[in-house]
Formats: C-alpha cells, sequence, structure tokens
C-alpha cells in the first residue's frame, strides 16, 4: 500500500509540473481531484498519459483529437468531461 501512495504522490508532481502553465492546469487539476482515488491499474495509464508529448496531449485534450494508436482514448474523454470539453 505504501508503494501505491507514493506511486500516486510522483504522479500528481508529474502531472502539476509539466513545463506550460496550460498544461499544469489541465493535467494538475484533474490529478488532484483523481489521484487519490486510482487503483494500479488507472495509475498505470495515467502515467503512461503523463509520458506523451505535451503539444499532443494538448490537442487530445483541448481539441479532442484522435488518440486511436496510443490506447489512451477513454482517460482523454474522463479529463476532456472533467474541464467541461466533452461534447
Amino acid at each position: 500500500m505504501a508503494e501505491l501512495q507514493e506511486r500516486r504522490k510522483r504522479t500528481l508532481y508529474r502531472a502539476c509540473h509539466r513545463g506550460t502553465k496550460e498544461m499544469d492546469w489541465l493535467l494538475g487539476r484533474f490529478a488532484q481531484a483523481e489521484v487519490a482515488a486510482m487503483g494500479p491499474a488507472e495509475l498505470d495509464a495515467f502515467e503512461a498519459l503523463l509520458a506523451l508529448p505535451d503539444p499532443q496531449l494538448e490537442s487530445w485534450i483541448v481539441k479532442g483529437g484522435s488518440t486511436a494508436d496510443h490506447g489512451v482514448t477513454a482517460l482523454i474523454e474522463r479529463l476532456r468531461g472533467f474541464h467541461g470539453l466533452s461534447g
């Protein structure tokens, strides 16, 4: 359990410190609200998402671009819904 808590803490930090204010806000706010309740599988997916480049993530989150080849579609939709961007 301590290992999962440590992963959550690292993931939260990574989400909040992306390098641009926009991505810090988009990913950080979502992480602050959701990471504490994520299980290992959800955390794996979110960590994989955080490893992707900011311009690609911003396009997917803000514009709803295609994520077909990356396996993060459900998580992107969850992020879009969290920020009221789902249409």
